[in-house]
Order: C-alpha cells, then structure tokens, then sequence
C-alpha cells in the first residue's frame, strides 16, 4: 500500500544509506522480510513522529528497540511490519547498513 508515502533520500552509496520517510495515516506496511543480493542488511529506525494511533512496528527478532522509538533490526532475516496508521503520520528516519 503506497498511499502517499514520502520518502526522500538523505544519503545513498553501497553500503549505506539513509532515508527520510513520512507514511501517512490509513497507510500499512504487511509483512515481509528484505531482500539483498549479497552480504547482511542492519537497520536503524529512528521514530521521529509517531501517529496519534496505530502504526506500531514490529519484528520477529531486534538486535534492540528502544521505547519504539529507536530500533536496531536485521530485515534480511526477520519478518516484519507496520500495523495501519489510522491516526495521524509516522515520520521514520532510517539507516539502512550492508555489511559484506
């Protein structure tokens, strides 16, 4: 579901990347698990809004989640989600890490 969702790249190159991203109310992300073609994927999502209700993340396993507001995860083993925003927006910076 991509109602609206606004991401802009702060920073890109192999190995990382970093990312600004406002997913507006109604929006959910379903399941899944990241693929990479080669090597580990680690992210670090910094909740910088979180909506008024709903749009809670969750994950099989984090290496830590702080509060839920600060999360170190690897999506490249682990399924993962968003339950729907149905209040308000959800501003996410996030750090995307490919170790080879």
């Amino acid at each position: 579901m991509a109602l609206n969702v606004k991401t802009r790249i702060l920073f890109y190159s192999k190995r990382l990347s970093i990312y600004l991203v406002r997913y507006p109310e109604g929006h959910k992300v379903v399941p899944h698990v990241d693929m990479v073609s080669e090597g580990r994927l680690y992210k670090l999502n910094c909740v910088l809004v979180k909506p008024k209700t709903g749009g809670e993340f969750t994950c099989e396993k984090n290496v830590f989640n702080l509060f839920g507001r600060v999360i170190l995860f690897r999506p490249d083993l682990y399924q993962h989600r968003v339950s729907k925003i149905e209040h308000g927006n959800r501003w996410l910076l996030s750090f995307a890490l490919t170790q080879n």
